[in-house]
Parts: structure tokens; C-alpha cells; sequence
């Protein structure tokens, strides 16, 4: 048996996760997701052995069978048009999965709603409806919560000063980032950082946030 957990920071938790049954069961049948079973095979070779770089092998690989185990659980849910959840709809949809990957690719872009219609090939009207629908959120209340979402991974994750976080995430000034991280996140930049950096120090955990396996 092999077990593997992450630990999450579910302040701003990807919609997506919330729509995931709490257990995924996907049987192992031929033919069936071969790059899954094959992440697999080769998860349990790199954690039953002690060979150099298993640790860097095991984390890389965990990371992937979470995507392979999320894409499965996606086509699943896809092709079962009677249970199929908000966002599974959303990215099976070809409008809202444009708009979907032009806002995540790039948010720092200067969004309006009448741009992002004319990139996915809509009307204005059209793309909110279907956005909205599909996704829970109109498109730029959706590009604020991505924003956000981005300016707290940079946070967390790189020493970039402030200005540079939001210039990455589509601000103009520090200010205006502060403005909108303390209304989502009820504490400013700086002490968001620093209070992750306190959880993060090997002094305030016992055992790796990311990723184990064993």
C-alpha cells in the first residue's frame, strides 16, 4: 500500500478541491489510465528504495500522481453528464475553459470584461452567462480571487519585494495589492509573509508540509 498526503493552506483553496468526493475511487482496469499506473509503479519502487535522490524522485512523483488521480477523476466525471460537477462543466465547456486559460496564464494583464469576451470569441452578455454558470463567479470577480491566489503563493514561496508582486498579479502600486489582499485574506502582505514564514521554519513543524510518501 502506498500513502501519500499533502498539507493545505485552505484560505484561498481552489474551488476545485471543494467539489472532490472525499473518496476518489478509480479501479485498475487494462487499458485504463496508463500514465497513472505508471506514476504508480514507479512511486512505489522510489519509496521502497533508498537510493540517491529518492527523496527529490518520491515528492516530484507524488505531485504528479495527485495531477494523473485529479485528470482521471475529471474525464470521470466528464463523461457522466448526470454527476457532473461545476467544474468538471466549466472545463468541458470550450468558451469558459478559454477564458479559464487566459486568465490563469496571465492575470497580470490588463482584464476587462469586454476584452476577455473578445479573446474567447463571444459576446460580452454570452461569456458572463456562461462564466458565471459554470464557474460559480463572473469572470472578474473570478480574476480577483486568481490574483489574490497568486500574490499569496509568491508570498509564501519567493523573497520578490512587494512592487513585484503586484506588478506579477496585475497592480499598479504595492498600495493597491494591500488594498485587496487585506480585503481577501484579513491581514496585510508583509504580515501574511511573515506569519508564513513562521509556519514554514523547521522550528514550527515536525514533518514536511508539501509532500511524503511511504
Amino acid at each position: 500500500m502506498l500513502c501519500g498526503k499533502y498539507h493545505l493552506d485552505r484560505g484561498q483553496a481552489h474551488p476545485l478541491l471543494d467539489e472532490i468526493p472525499d473518496i476518489v475511487h478509480l479501479p485498475r482496469r487494462p487499458g485504463h489510465h496508463p500514465e497513472l499506473q505508471a506514476a504508480i509503479d514507479l512511486l512505489g519502487r522510489e519509496a521502497g528504495a533508498s537510493r540517491c535522490g529518492a527523496d527529490v524522485a518520491v515528492a516530484g512523483l507524488l505531485d504528479l500522481l495527485l495531477v494523473y488521480m485529479v485528470r482521471a477523476w475529471l474525464e470521470a466525471s466528464q463523461a457522466d453528464s448526470h454527476s457532473m460537477a461545476r467544474w468538471p462543466a466549466a472545463l468541458s465547456d470550450p468558451v469558459v475553459a478559454r477564458a479559464l486559460r487566459h486568465l490563469h496564464e496571465a492575470p497580470e494583464a490588463p482584464w476587462t470584461n469586454e476584452v476577455l469576451a473578445a479573446r474567447t470569441g463571444v459576446s460580452r452578455a454570452t461569456l458572463a452567462r456562461r462564466f458565471t454558470t459554470l464557474v460559480g463567479r463572473a469572470p472578474m470577480a473570478y480574476l480577483t480571487w486568481w490574483r489574490m491566489s497568486r500574490a499569496a503563493l509568491l508570498l509564501r514561496d519567493s523573497t520578490a519585494p512587494l512592487d513585484s508582486v503586484a506588478r506579477q498579479v496585475g497592480y499598479s502600486s504595492p498600495y493597491a495589492l494591500s488594498h485587496a489582499f487585506t480585503r481577501a485574506f484579513g491581514t496585510t502582505p508583509g504580515r501574511y509573509r511573515a506569519r508564513s514564514a513562521e509556519d514554514l521554519s523547521p522550528t514550527a513543524r515536525s514533518e514536511p508540509v508539501r509532500t511524503s510518501a511511504g
